[in-house]
This record gives structure tokens, sequence and C-alpha cells, in this order.
């Protein structure tokens, strides 16, 4: 599968090797490095070889490429907890306009390391649920 880039991606120009960068993992669809910003000591990036904005705009074939990469990485540090997390949209809180992946570790309860989520949960009654699953499945 033939890598796809735009000149004007940061990630596009790491992977092509234009701008230097701390990799730990390379296969022939992605590439995996230390973030320079980190939310905790050893947070990965992975970055498909393929420039797409989004999930849904990446073909099968690099996404089943990431979370063997996730899993190793996540190992070879000893991560006992961690997340595995991608952002769609910059309103979702994706701020290069690349699919990307990020493995963080959390390895404390702090909130001073790792990422911090809060998780505004809304109820919905057993009718809405069951309305919203028909839309979904007449669409899949």
């Amino acid at each position: 599968m033939a890598a796809k880039y735009i000149t004007s991606c940061i990630f596009c120009r790491i992977l092509k090797g234009e701008i230097p960068s701390f990799k730990l993992i390379e296969t022939d669809l992605s590439l995996s490095f230390l973030d320079v910003g980190p939310l905790a000591k050893g947070h990965t990036l992975i970055v498909p070889k393929h420039h797409a904005e989004k999930l849904h705009d990446l073909p099968d074939a690099y996404l089943e490429d990431v979370l063997p990469i996730a899993k190793k990485i996540a190992l070879a540090q000893g991560f006992e907890n961690y997340n595995v997390l991608q952002n769609n949209g910059r309103i979702a809180h994706q701020v290069v306009g690349h699919a990307h992946f990020h493995v963080i570790p959390k390895p404390s309860e702090s909130d001073e390391e790792g990422l911090v989520i809060g998780w505004p949960a809304k109820p919905m009654d057993t009718d809405e649920l069951k309305a919203l699953r028909e839309e979904i499945l007449k669409k899949l």
C-alpha cells in the first residue's frame, strides 16, 4: 500500500524524515515515536503512513496495524494503567489534522500526570436507546 503524504502536515513531514523524531516502532504502515509534549513519561504517538484527517478516512489495513503497536509499546514500557486515545475533529480535541493515536501512561491517580478525563454521562431511557439502535442498524 503506497503512503500518501501532504506537504503542509507536520506528521507527514515527520514520516518523510524532514522533521526528526524519537522513533520507537516502524512498520510498512505506521510509525510510532515519543511525544515531545507528553502528558506523562513515555507518552507515545502512533501515526499511520497515509494522510487521512479522521479515523473513518483511513483504509482498514492501517487500523489493523495500530493496536499491536500500542500493545507492544505499553508492554515494553511496563505500563500498568494507560489510555489509547484517538480524536477526530477540532471540537473533539484533535490538534493535528492527520489521524493518529496516543498511548498515554497513567502512573498514578493524580491529575498531574497522564490523561485527565471528565465523563459527563447522560442517561437515556430504554425507548430512546432502542430507537437509536434501530437507526444505526439501518445504516450499518
